[in-house]
């Protein structure tokens, strides 16, 4: 995605972080006890839900943690004076169709709009401006399928730094091209991410150039702390902020600078529930690894915590949850058609955690959108995949007798109930069809799951059996 220019947004009214927080200021919350912050959601217990979503609270260790300790709202403030200039203070969006759901009003965060199309070039910035001379001689690599290969790749070029970065075979053409425009060298290596980071670690061990980790540094995680010091000035009223989880560091930093200022703000992580990594490792109290993490929300696909993040998020967020992949594409398609934002699956999952449970979150709300970089054809997908989950999109088989008008009748039927026909696939040469009939394959445009109803009614009422 090109460096893109911001769009005039109306920013939710805010005053100083300094007067709105004056009384709570370098405090630090006490420990919480998981019926303390049930408490806080309004719902108790948090069971898993009929659509595959589940949470689990953190191990409420107390902010006295070593890591929490070592990493303090100090250095965010620090870092958001080196960031000054170079990454966005991004829009805070109202939405009212969420605000109705939630019965509170939802703010979106929109580092989708930020400089690279997420909120990578925060940490990536901060990490490299702290290099010594020396280092930066070396050049810097870093591992990534999109948006930390971009972070990493700006912030390299701004700083005069020679940057390498390695990315999948199969990464997005899009995503490789930005990164290359950026001004990095880009080396495509291995089929996963996995393979990509040995690939990155060998190059910095030969070369002596200086690996930049997406999330398991301090400078990363304070850099992306700042995010939470924008939400605290655009909106001092917050009651729960929500974020999508992959490594942590985001999620990290934010707890870190809402929790010394404002420890009565709920912080709510959101994991897609193919690749959470998460809710095992903080049962276990330490980061666990999870087998082929899958889901199509790549920004957050991390097979495990990172380590000092996940101290953090031990310490300081308060729940997390996990969405399915239908929530993650029907939120996408929300973002798209209610907000007007392009919004990659990642940065939609805090979207998805308010669609699953609406009743749930104490407002106001500030949900995260992390970034906008999304592959147009992975778009494509989703958005067909999210219509669906919404019930604007059918797909359904039947079989007819194979004479002529057989098809020209059928449509009219659907033609009747308002089904706008997509696409129809008619086949006659099947060996499991009987010598008069044919088989039809429809894709459909419908307008909700009543209406999916009334199309499936109505082809029944006709004298067709639909077998799937």
């Amino acid at each position: 995605m090109a460096d893109h220019t911001p769009h005039e947004h109306t920013s939710a009214p805010g005053s100083s972080l300094d007067s709105a927080s004056a009384s709570a200021a370098g405090q630090r919350p006490g420990p919480a006890s998981v019926p303390a912050r049930a408490e806080a959601s309004g719902t108790g217990a948090e069971p898993a839900s009929n659509s595959g979503s589940a949470s689990v609270s953190g191990p409420g260790a107390g902010p006295a943690a070593a890591a929490s300790a070592a990493l303090t709202v100090e250095d965010v403030r620090e870092a958001q004076k080196i960031l000054s200039g170079v990454s966005r203070s991004t829009a805070l969006e109202g939405s009212r169709h969420l605000s109705g759901l939630v019965g509170a009003p939802v703010h979106l965060k929109c580092e989708n709009l930020q400089r690279t199309g997420s909120f990578k070039i925060r940490g990536a910035y901060v990490r490299i401006a702290a290099l010594s001379p020396e280092e930066r001689a070396a050049g810097v690599v870093a591992a990534s399928a999109g948006n930390h290969a971009q972070g990493v790749a700006l912030a390299a070029s701004l700083l005069g730094v020679r940057s390498t970065v390695f990315m999948p075979v199969g990464a997005p053409l899009p995503k490789v091209a930005a990164t290359r425009e950026y001004g990095a060298e880009v080396r495509l290596h291995g089929q996963v991410v996995d393979e990509t980071l040995a690939a990155a670690q060998e190059y910095a061990d030969a070369t002596g150039a200086v690996f930049i980790h997406p999330f398991d540094h301090r400078d990363i995680i304070a850099g992306q702390g700042t995010v939470g010091l924008e939400i605290l000035e655009q909106c001092p009223e917050v009651r729960t902020i929500v974020v999508g989880i992959g490594g942590g560091g985001l999620v990290a930093g934010i707890a870190l600078a809402v929790k010394a200022l404002r420890p009565d703000v709920r912080v709510v992580g959101v994991q897609a529930a193919g690749a959470a990594a998460y809710p095992p490792s903080l049962a276990a109290g330490r980061p666990v690894s999870i087998e082929a993490p899958v889901t199509m929300a790549d920004g957050i696909k991390v097979g495990r915590p990172g380590d000092v993040p996940f101290r953090i998020v031990g310490d300081l967020v308060d729940e997390v949850r996990t969405v399915s992949e239908d929530e993650l594409s029907s939120a996408l398609l929300l973002c798209l058609e209610r907000a007007k934002l392009v919004v990659e699956p990642a940065g939609a999952s805090p979207v998805a955690a308010l669609l699953s449970r609406p009743e749930s979150f104490e407002g106001p709300v500030v949900a995260v959108l992390s970034g906008g970089n999304v592959d147009p054809l992975l778009m494509q997908r989703i958005l067909r995949h999210g219509m669906a989950a919404a019930g604007r999109y059918l797909s359904l088989r039947l079989r007819l007798t194979d004479r002529p008008g057989a098809l020209a009748t059928l449509l009219a039927v659907l033609s009747e109930v308002d089904a706008n026909v997509l696409d129809v696939s008619h086949v006659r040469t099947d060996p499991r069809l009987g010598l008069t009939e044919a088989e039809v394959e429809l894709h459909l445009e419908t307008k909700g799951p009543e209406h999916c109803t009334e199309v499936g009614s109505a082809l029944r009422a006709a004298g067709y059996t639909v077998m799937g």
